[in-house]
């Protein structure tokens, strides 16, 4: 259902439309009343006038007409003149179908469908289908914001309850319209009812999920066991069952309901999800979420998108969002930055922080006087291994990029593609294909040239509070963009592992982090290429505990999150991430650098 930008106000759409039905132009005043109609759908003026030309047309629904790409307007036409000609359950199957493409939208807040007597001329089954077409659209639960749209529906449900107070099916349906619909005593209500009428399956889970909206879980499992007993084979139940357990921390008892499902079908997209996901939450091992990635890719026809791969991996470093970096020079740069305007910021450290660090803080505070009290050995300076792809050249302590600008073009792609999260690795990887087209030399250049934050909602806040997560956004994006760089080259031999490796063992920097991400995600899509990455980390992963033992290195505890996010690690490399991360470090600004994160996440979360 295209819709059409609006370019004209209801009334001046109705203006047009009384024009045309004054011209006897019924088609043109038709297409009025459904630009109409979408404006203000209820109106009194728009019913008035959609009446008039039903009038003069003798009810002709083709000038209302439907085809595989129907205007929603004139869908909602349609439904209100079978409604008017005695046919309100086609009317009520169309307004269902706009309310599935415009759920904000208050399609059914029209006297007909509120009406008390209209369930009378329905058959309860079909008034059950609909309601049922109804909760598939929405959110479930409908966020308040969007409940009143649907609350006429809520009201034909009542009505129709009314009228067949003892239709299963039907209170079936109207109890789930309620849950999502915040009314869950009501809910349970229709629920009971519906299964004391009629034991089903079905009724069951509607009650069951009824309870479970109440907080009466022990209700809402034996529910639910009942549903599996009159059903054994509907392996989704199974599936609810364990999620409600594991949301109650009984995770054993839940990955038994998995394990039972799995038995019957190792392949039910349901069972796998959930148990992939209950057991990274019962023991932290990316495996689980790996093995759930590669039964994703390996199945793309699901039965419907789940959220449990997402859902594991939000909010954790790397799998689901850039880890912030820390250090002297960045708390002194917010320090900078919170002052706004105030006394200028001295910071003398003891050691080299990343060029990447160094680099954003005199950028985004050109007044922060930062003193490098001395260069420990190993020289952070320096490349750990030898390299073709130098970034950063040093005077002294301060680092300059070795590469020119990136272009334009380059630098308004990876403005409107980074963001400081995503759903999973694999996600990741598939949006950085916006990047696949650019020159190796603007990627590059990017890391060491990062673009202004974009003037969005987000880019404001990533600029005003902490500039460094935006360097270190574009820096990850830009590492994932070289994973799409030439492609059809084998992986051994390729371009892309070659540039990113230099970079892995390049001079210890932000960027040392945002290529060792990108390997890791090509080994999150990639089972071939999993052995090498392994390597890689692990031989970078211990390198760092080595320098670790002479020096800090601020880019340790980072690099053991995504030692842990590596697909096939082995284990020694694993304990060893372990004991980086929990290693005591110095946490000066630790809690402040927590809220800022917090208040990131929460802004993203409401602004994806």
């Amino acid at each position: 259902m295209p819709e059409d930008d609006p370019a004209l106000s209801a009334e001046e759409e109705l203006a047009l439309a009384r024009l045309a039905l004054a011209e006897g132009d019924l088609r043109h005043a038709a297409d009025h009343v459904a630009a109409a109609l979408v404006q203000a759908p209820t109106l009194p003026e728009v019913h008035e006038t959609l009446a008039r030309l039903a009038a003069a047309g003798g009810g002709d629904l083709d000038l209302f007409p439907l085809g595989q790409h129907a205007f929603v307007g004139a869908v909602v036409a349609r439904a209100h003149l079978l409604a008017a000609a005695g046919r309100p359950a086609e009317g009520l199957d169309l307004l269902a179908a706009a309310t599935g493409y415009a759920p904000a939208a208050e399609w059914a807040a029209v006297p007909w469908v509120t009406a008390p007597d209209l369930p009378e001329r329905l058959d309860p089954e079909r008034t059950a289908r609909i309601l049922m077409q109804i909760c598939a659209a929405a959110p479930d639960p409908v966020p308040r914001r969007l409940r009143d749209p649907l609350r006429p529906y809520l009201t034909l449900a009542r009505n129709a309850v009314t009228v067949h107070p003892a239709h299963p099916l039907l209170l079936g349906a109207a109890s789930a319209l309620a849950r999502r619909l915040g009314e869950v005593a009501l809910a349970v209500t229709w629920a009971s009812r519906g299964v004391r009428a009629q034991p089903t399956k079905l009724g069951e889970v509607w009650l069951g999920y009824a309870y479970r909206s109440a907080g009466r879980t022990r209700d809402a499992l034996a529910a639910l066991e009942r549903a599996v007993a009159l059903d054994p084979d509907d392996l989704a139940v199974y599936a609810d069952i364990a999620g409600t357990l594991a949301d109650h921390g009984r995770l054993d008892e839940a990955l038994g309901w998995t394990d039972r499902a799995l038995a019957r079908d190792p392949t039910f997209d349901c069972a796998v999800h959930t148990a992939h996901r209950l057991r990274f939450q019962r023991d932290g091992d990316v495996a689980h979420l790996v093995a759930l990635a590669d039964f994703v890719r390996d199945h793309p026809d699901d039965t419907h998108e789940h959220g449990d791969l997402a859902e594991s991996c939000r909010g954790r470093p790397w799998l689901g969002q850039v880890t912030p970096a820390g250090g002297p020079v960045l708390d002194a740069l917010r320090q900078a930055l919170a002052a706004e305007g105030g006394a200028p910021v001295a910071v003398r450290i003891d050691g080299l922080e990343p060029p990447s660090a160094m680099r954003t803080a005199a950028a985004a505070a050109p007044g922060l006087a930062v003193e490098v009290a001395a260069v420990a050995d190993p020289d952070p300076r320096e490349p750990r291994r030898a390299t073709t792809c130098q970034l950063w050249r040093y005077e002294g302590t301060v680092a300059a990029p070795t590469l020119p600008t990136p272009s334009a073009e380059a630098a308004e792609r990876v403005r409107q593609l980074a963001h400081p999260a995503w759903p999973h690795p694999p996600a990741a990887y598939d949006a950085a294909v916006a990047l696949a087209t650019l020159d190796l030399s603007d990627l590059l250049a990017l890391l060491v040239h990062p673009p202004a934050a974009p003037a969005t909602a987000l880019g404001r806040v990533l600029a005003g509070q902490d500039p460094s997560l935006w360097v270190r956004c574009v820096q990850v994006w830009a590492c994932l963009g070289l994973l799409h760089h030439r492609t059809d080259e084998p992986w051994a031999e390729s371009t892309r592992r070659r540039v990113l490796l230099e970079l892995v063992w390049g001079v210890e920097d932000w960027i040392t982090e945002a290529a060792l991400f990108a390997l890791v995600t090509a080994a999150w899509v990639d089972p071939a290429v999993r052995p090498d990455v392994a390597r890689a980390v692990s031989e970078r992963l211990a390198d760092v505990a080595a320098v670790a033992r002479e020096r800090r290195v601020p880019i340790a505890v980072s690099l053991a999150h995504l030692a842990l996010a590596t697909p096939d690690l082995d284990p020694p490399t694993r304990e060893l991430a372990d004991t980086l991360i929990t290693a005591p470090a110095p946490a000066a600004s630790a809690g402040a650098l927590h809220r800022l994160w917090r208040r990131l996440t929460a802004f993203v979360r409401r602004n994806p």
